[in-house]
C-alpha cells in the first residue's frame, strides 16, 4: 500500500507529540478534536501501524511514529522557511537585486550606498556585475540582472529608467600643463595630448561619445589605468590628461596638483539612470536603493 503524506500529517504529528494530547495538539493547528482525530485514524490505516500509544499519559508516538516525527523535523522547518521567504517576496522585504554596471567610474560611488542598503535591507541577496563585460539590457529584461546602473537611456518594452542625477564630465590636468592657462576646453586641444582613460570601449567613454567623436578628433595617445587613483596619478605626473565626473574628482578641487577645466565653453552635462523591469521598480527595496544612490551622488558633489 502506498502512503499519500502530506504537510498537514507532518504537521499533525509534530504537534500531537509536543502538546501531549489530542485536545491541545487541535487548539494548536487551529481545528477541531474531532477533525483532528480523524486525520490521525486516516494516517494510521494508510501506515498500517499504530503511529501512537493511546494508553500512555502524555499521548506518545509509536516507533512508527517516531520514524514520522524525524521525517517531520527534516522537512518542515524547511517548508516554513520557504514559506517565509515567499511572504517576504510578497510584501517587498526580501529578493535578489542583482546590479550590472555601465559606468565604470560608478564603482566608487555605488559601494558606500550598497554598504548602507545592505543594513537596511538584510534578506536582499545583491551581487554586482561589471556591466561593461556583457550586454547589460539584454540581461535585464532576461532576469539575469535586476539593475542596470547606465548613462545611456532606451526605449524597451517592459524596461524603466529612473533618474538619479546629474553630472559632468570635466577635464583634469596637472597644474603645470599648458593646458591648465585655459578657462575651457575644446575637442582641439586633445589632437597633441595622451589622453588617459578607463579600460572600456570608447563608444562608453564620455570624452569620446560626446566630445572627440562627433568632432573627429583623435588624441595623439591614449593610455588606459583602472583605478581613478592611479588615473590622477598619471595626471598629477605630467604624464598625460584625463577627463572624468566631476564627483570623482571632488578631492582634486582643493588640491594644488590639479586643476580642472569645463568642457566647451558652456560645460557638458550627462544623466545616471537605474534602469529596472517595470515589475520590479514598486518594490520598497528598490525604490530605497534608488533614492540612496541618487542622494550619496548628489552629497559627493556637494562636497
Amino acid at each position: 500500500m502506498k502512503m499519500h503524506i502530506e504537510f498537514r500529517h507532518l504537521r499533525t504529528v509534530r504537534a500531537i507529540h509536543e502538546a501531549g494530547g489530542l485536545a491541545r495538539a487541535a487548539e494548536q493547528l487551529n481545528i477541531t478534536q474531532s477533525a483532528l482525530s480523524h486525520q490521525v485514524k486516516g494516517l494510521e490505516e494508510q501506515a498500517g501501524l499504530e503511529l501512537f500509544v493511546r494508553r500512555s499519559k502524555p499521548m506518545k508516538l509509536s516507533a512508527a511514529g517516531l520514524r514520522l516525527l524525524r521525517l517531520a523535523n527534516k522537512i518542515l522547518p524547511e517548508v516554513e522557511a520557504l514559506e517565509q521567504e515567499f511572504n517576504g517576496l510578497r510584501d517587498g522585504l526580501s529578493g535578489r537585486l542583482h546590479i550590472a554596471i555601465e559606468c565604470h567610474a560608478c564603482f566608487e560611488w555605488l559601494f558606500p550606498v550598497l554598504e548602507k542598503f545592505r543594513k537596511l535591507w538584510p534578506d536582499v541577496d545583491v551581487d554586482i556585475r561589471p556591466g561593461l563585460a556583457f550586454d547589460a539590457m539584454p540581461a535585464l529584461q532576461k532576469e539575469e540582472v535586476d539593475l542596470v546602473v547606465s548613462s545611456d537611456p532606451e526605449n524597451l518594452p517592459g524596461i524603466a529608467f529612473s533618474h538619479l542625477f546629474d553630472y559632468a564630465p570635466v577635464f583634469v590636468s596637472s597644474s603645470g600643463h599648458p593646458l591648465a592657462q585655459k578657462e575651457w576646453i575644446e575637442a582641439e586641444d586633445f589632437r597633441t595630448e595622451t589622453l588617459i582613460t578607463y579600460p572600456v570601449d570608447r563608444a562608453r567613454l564620455d570624452i569620446f561619445s560626446q566630445l572627440l567623436t562627433p568632432a573627429k578628433v583623435e588624441p595623439a595617445a591614449v593610455r588606459q589605468a583602472e583605478l581613478t587613483a592611479v588615473i590622477l596619478l598619471l595626471v598629477a605626473s605630467n604624464r598625460g590628461i584625463s577627463v572624468l565626473p566631476d564627483w570623482v574628482v571632488r578631492e582634486v578641487k582643493y588640491s594644488s596638483d590639479y586643476v580642472t577645466r569645463p568642457l566647451t565653453r558652456n560645460g557638458l552635462t550627462r544623466q545616471l539612470f537605474a534602469a529596472t523591469r517595470d515589475d520590479d521598480l514598486e518594490k520598497p527595496y528598490m525604490q530605497d536603493l534608488i533614492r540612496m544612490a541618487g542622494e550619496e551622488a548628489r552629497r559627493l558633489q556637494e562636497l
